[in-house]
């Protein structure tokens, strides 16, 4: 569950429904939504326990005398928050009224997203080995958070009231969730390169893809599991 992320929420007794927190963390990727700022907001202590820095704010105020509030107050829901780091969260707050309005948030939120998705765009390749070179290091990113800190770790089945489970779901959203779409993007940006024993372990990645990461926006029946033939198929090409 992701109580730790709605606890960094303030002045709001109602929590935040746990699907648009996913979302908003989803697609702001971990980041500050400022763009002037971006800060990471996810960090793992000395000692190896996780902790989050990020704070959901509200565009309008969930009160009308909060800050740029209006009559009725703003909804808790995924469209009227943004994601910021707690310097920028209290500056925006605190601000003479007007320096930072509804709109200016809003086209900081619009200007992220934006940016979250230009960071998985790929570029054209010149050969196959390339392509699959740099798949693998995608895949190899997504294996050491999931062989460290996922569910079938040694460390998460040894203990399992240790911060791993912390640790893993924030690496979701800002590890492997971007890295599973430079991927994608990378497979059909490159589809020419990509041999034919690969295309029935590619499709089943994409569907991996995508379906895993809407089952952490909401919990699926059943999802396409990462395809191992795709990442040994990876490997051969790469070496090529």
């Amino acid at each position: 569950m992701f109580s730790y992320l709605q606890e960094t929420t303030r002045g709001n007794d109602v929590p935040i429904a746990e699907k648009d927190v996913k979302l908003l963390w989803g697609r702001a990727a971990g980041y500050c939504s400022n763009p002037d700022c971006r800060a990471k907001l996810s960090e793992i202590g000395a000692n190896g326990d996780s902790f989050l820095t990020g704070e959901q704010a509200h565009i309008i105020a969930r009160q009308a005398g909060g800050p740029r509030g209006q009559a009725g107050g703003g909804s808790d829901s995924y469209d009227n928050l943004v994601l910021l780091c707690p310097t920028c969260h209290t500056r925006i707050d605190k601000s003479p009224e007007g320096t930072y309005s509804v709109e200016t948030l809003l086209d900081w939120k619009k200007q992220h997203e934006a940016w979250v998705d230009s960071m998985s765009k790929s570029k054209k390749m010149t050969n196959t080995a390339e392509l699959m070179s740099y798949l693998v290091g995608l895949l190899d990113e997504n294996k050491y958070y999931f062989d460290t800190y996922g569910p079938k770790s040694e460390i998460a089945e040894k203990n399992p009231a240790s911060s791993a489970h912390a640790i893993w779901a924030a690496r979701k959203f800002d590890v492997l969730l971007p890295n599973n779409r430079k991927i994608v993007r990378s497979l059909e940006t490159n589809a020419e390169l990509v041999p034919e024993e690969m295309k029935a372990a590619v499709l089943k990645f994409k569907d991996h893809a995508s379906s895993y990461e809407q089952n952490q926006y909401g919990r699926l029946d059943f999802y396409q599991l990462f395809p191992t033939d795709f990442a040994q198929l990876a490997c051969k090409w790469a070496a090529q």
